[in-house]
Formats: C-alpha cells, structure tokens, sequence
C-alpha cells in the first residue's frame, strides 16, 4: 500500500489500497481542510478512517472537509459513514446517484444485485457533468464516465495535467461493465470514455485500483484491445464478472461454506443475469466460477468450506 508519489503536485497524496477498497486521493484545499476522493470497502472503513488520518497529517491539515465520490459502487464508498462521522465532512455523489442515496435504494445502489455491504450514508452535493471544482490550488472538471458504472464520473485538472479514471481506465484495463449485464448498452459507453480521455493532456493517471501510471498512450491501446474482445464476444464480459464478483465476496468473507456463499450468490441479481448471458443456470455458473477460481489459485476448497487465497 503507497500513499505518496513525486511526480504529484505538494499537497496530494494518491494512497494505493488493494482490490476490495478503491485507491483514495487526498488533497490539501485551504489553510484548515481537505478533500477526499473516494473511500473504499466498508470492511476496511477503520483503515481508511487511519490512512486519512495520516495524510491530513502529513498535509499539516487539521479536519476532511469533503468526500467525493466517482460512483457509488460499494468498493468505492463503503467508508463514507465512518469519515462522516468522525470528520462531519460534507460528500459529494455524482448527480445521477443522488435521489438513489436519498432514498437508499440498495437495488438501484447496486448493493442488492451484487450481494455487497455498505453502510448507509447522507450524500449532501451533486457532482453535475460539465461542471469544474476547485480541489486544492486547481480547477478540476467533472465528465459523466459511463461504461462500467452509467452514473459514475471521472475528474480532469488540465492544469496538473492529472486525471482521477476511477474504474474507465486501469494501467491493467478497466472494470467490468456492468450494464451490458442488464441488457443496457455500456461498450459503446466504454469507448466512448477512452476516445474522450485519449484528448486529454495528461501526464499522471489516479486509478480506482492498481498503481498509478503514466503512459496513457500505450493503456488506452492496451484497454481498446481487450474492449474490442468484449464487443466481439459480450459472454467474455460476463463470465469475468462471474468470476471476478465471486472472487470480491470472497476477499469480504475470507472463509465460508460453500453452500451458503451458493445461496447468497442466487438472490443476486446482477450475477443471475450474467449466468443468463452465458447459457447457464445460476447454481451451475456458479460451480463453474468456483473450478474457474480454485485452477487459477484465487480460492482453495478445503471439503465443504472456501478459502479465499
């Protein structure tokens, strides 16, 4: 886990975490406060209640005045009501997503379609595409990221030359994406997003997850790849989605019988629809996702228990 770079301006630091909680950003904005960028899994919220803790500190900033999120995925904002509650700091949501948290709307949240937790908190200011935001000394620009999330957003400041991708771009791809789960367009979403990002100026990407990277010439090609492989064959996203929110819930419950890791599985719908998408019923995609993990050594089966590795 790193929380600091050289190549970022004085006041921010880029704190890598793992792939249950998203990578946070923290930057200083005035003489008393500072802003965070996401807040990872609710399972790690006590670390990400210590980690900001240590960057304020490091940043000579007393108090978190404000939260932002990219999107509402639970990796990304499983910490909000811990940092709301110590730091009484304000969070901002992309506007898509904010009549979702009004009313907590876990289907909508996406909490209940993929059998994950998330404490329940307040959002208190949209985050409205087109718009620009003062973070720290810069203004940043707010862009709608459809593709993986279709209410997520992605932040750009031309004047440090950084982009926060959250899950659009990764150095090692991007997330799943998750509406061509659903029936609802997303690739063409997708590509879209890194034609758009493929205009920036950027020197430094701060990715949801992974290490941050610089060669954004070289990712985007990589992403286009892989994205052209899923457009030719929709199932590949599907049974990578199988695979890899199987392998997410395993990380969150570490060791579990397999049966009622099964049972959770069935009542989640976003993991029906991709078991729909490649021809199988849930329970067998579901045993098909286990043999997948357990060949590949993502999970050991000890008897009638899973372990995750």
């Amino acid at each position: 886990m790193r929380s600091n770079l050289p190549d970022l301006p004085a006041g921010m630091r880029f704190i890598e975490r793992d792939w249950l909680s998203s990578n946070m950003v923290l930057i200083a904005d005035d003489a008393e406060g500072a802003t965070l960028i996401d807040s990872g899994y609710v399972k790690h919220a006590p670390l990400a209640l210590e980690l900001v803790a240590r960057g304020l500190e490091a940043l000579g900033r007393p108090r978190l005045t404000r939260l932002l999120n990219t999107h509402l995925h639970s990796d990304h904002c499983g910490g909000n009501a811990a940092l709301a509650a110590r730091y009484q700091c304000e969070i901002h949501v992309p506007q898509a997503s904010l009549d979702d948290v009004a009313r907590w709307d876990t289907a909508a949240l996406s909490y209940e379609g993929t059998a994950q937790r998330c404490e329940r908190f307040s959002a208190h200011v949209a985050l409205v595409p087109g718009e620009t935001l003062w973070l720290g000394d810069a203004r940043w620009q707010v862009h709608a990221a459809p593709g993986h999330d279709a209410k997520s957003i992605i932040l750009y400041c031309p004047a440090h030359r950084l982009l926060v991708s959250a899950d659009v771009l990764w150095q090692s791809g991007f997330g799943v994406i998750f509406p061509e789960l659903s029936g609802d367009s997303g690739f063409a979403e997708q590509q879209a997003m890194l034609d758009l990002i493929e205009g920036f100026d950027v020197a430094l990407v701060l990715p949801g997850h992974g290490p941050a990277f610089g060669d954004v010439a070289r990712t985007l090609e990589a992403a286009r790849s892989r994205l052209a492989a899923l457009r030719a064959d929709p199932t590949r996203n599907a049974r990578h989605a199988l695979k890899v929110m199987i392998k997410y819930l395993m990380l969150d419950l570490e060791s579990v019988e397999i049966e009622v890791l099964a049972e959770r599985v069935a009542s989640a719908s976003v993991l029906c629809r991709a078991a729909e998408q490649i021809g199988r019923s849930i329970s067998a995609a579901f045993a098909w996702a286990l043999d997948e993990l357990i060949k590949q050594g993502a999970l050991r089966r000890e008897g009638e228990r899973l372990l995750n590795v």
